[in-house]
């Protein structure tokens, strides 16, 4: 009955995020191109140690970075993981500088074990999001008393729902697979007014997916003496041609907020955009159950990827990350002593070909802790995760990004398929 209430429970939960989850959880004037920002697979325990995940192995935690991860899950567990995000953002550009706030819930998932050598997961993560609103004024060339006012507004996301098998082929080898469905709607718009009575002029383009992902892993683990092993994980996410409509259209108008007449050019474009061949590496090293320190390398072949039908918009991208995470006494009497205690730093080269310059990279400083709550004696994770991310153009004096990110995260541990024992 228990297991009844806590598995509606968590539905109630899943389909109240499902509501939320188009929200925009970004406000940066570089989403305007592309997909947007980008999001990691990675959860909060991740992100604290820079986003690393292809090498590890841990039962506590669902690891949706790698689906070869999925067969470390014992047989006593049924794992339920949440989280979301609070950004603070700081822009710079030519002395002029502004603040933009976002909250946003970034993941849930599930997992559990099918059989000795057989672990599920099932996950709601986002892929991209699109947020930005911000304006431009100019004099018209030749007459200096009449200005021209751009602005530029955009909000959507893709998210993702999947599902994934890992596999215990040996005792030191684990495959796996993870596929799903990819959906959303992403939302440009552009107006162009004057500061005297005329026409506006309003350029659109809204992108709708409903496309489909792939996800391959391997992980390999070396034992190093008595204590310490060492794990090798690899990674490979199918690039294709996304099933998706795409409308474009440009709408003049004499009055935008009581037009008396309206005239419209539209056309839609089928399958016009596209994800990239995702390549990843990863290691990671155990020391006696308390110490891990990993590293990964992520590349994303974007210079072969369609946007609008053009395939030199985008460049390859590159990412970086270094992370360790440290647990004095997992079993110990000290609360102290039984927190994780987790750091990381990661670097990223961009994906977008910005008009006549490339888009921004950024490097991130991250620290967190575990905290064990044993609720209901229960072994739940509270993942707390600070982030300072630097968004750094590539020519001087564009747009630059200070970002402040608290990432929280729960993970409800449940023994359910525990069987008790009455003397």
């Amino acid at each position: 009955m228990l297991r009844n209430k806590a598995f509606i429970s968590i539905l109630m939960l899943i389909s109240g995020y499902l509501s939320v989850a188009a929200q925009s959880s970004t406000n940066s004037p570089y989403t305007r191109y592309g997909l947007g920002d980008l999001s990691d697979r990675g959860f909060a325990n991740n992100a604290a140690m820079g986003g690393i995940g292809y090498g590890i192995r841990n039962n506590g935690y669902i690891n949706m970075t790698n689906p070869a991860a999925f067969s470390s899950v014992d047989s006593l567990s049924f794992m339920f993981d949440l989280g979301m995000s609070l950004k603070s953002s700081n822009f710079k550009e030519n002395g002029i500088s502004a603040n933009a706030k976002n909250s946003s819930f970034d993941y849930i998932a599930i997992q559990f074990r099918l059989h000795k050598r057989l672990g599920i997961a099932v996950g709601f993560t986002p892929y991209s999001t699109v947020g930005y609103n911000f304006s431009t004024t100019n004099s018209v060339e030749g007459n200096n008393d009449y200005t021209a006012t751009n602005n530029f507004y955009g909000d959507g996301g893709l998210q993702q729902i999947t599902a994934g098998l890992g596999f215990k082929v040996l005792d030191n080898l684990s495959i796996g697979v993870s596929a799903g469905y990819m959906y959303g709607s992403l939302n440009y718009q552009t107006s162009i007014g004057f500061n005297v009575e005329s026409d506006q002029t309003y350029v659109y383009n809204k992108l709708n997916v409903k496309s489909y992902v792939a996800d391959f892993g391997l992980q390999y683990t070396q034992p190093i003496g008595k204590t310490d092993n060492l794990t090798l994980g690899l990674v490979y996410g199918l690039g294709h041609t996304l099933n998706s409509t795409d409308t474009e259209g440009i709408q003049v108008t004499d009055n935008p907020t009581n037009p008396s007449y309206s005239s419209v050019n539209e056309k839609v474009i089928n399958d016009s955009y596209g994800i990239p061949h995702t390549f990843g590496i990863g290691l990671a090293y155990l020391h006696k159950n308390n110490l891990t320190v990993g590293a990964d390398y992520t590349l994303q072949k974007w210079s072969s990827v369609k946007y609008q039908n053009k395939t030199n918009m985008y460049e390859d991208r590159h990412k970086i990350a270094v992370g360790a995470e440290y647990i004095p006494n997992p079993i110990g009497r000290n609360y102290l002593q039984r927190i994780c205690y987790r750091v990381g730093v990661n670097y990223t080269t961009p994906y977008l070909n910005l008009p006549q310059y490339e888009g921004p990279s950024e490097y991130s400083i991250n620290a967190g802790f575990g905290f064990p709550l044993y609720l209901f004696q229960r072994r739940t994770i509270l993942n707390l995760t600070g982030q300072y991310v630097r968004v750094r153009p590539s020519v001087t004096n564009m747009l630059s990004e200070n970002r402040f990110v608290i990432k929280l995260g729960l993970t409800f541990n449940e023994h359910w398929f525990m069987k008790w024992k009455v003397n």
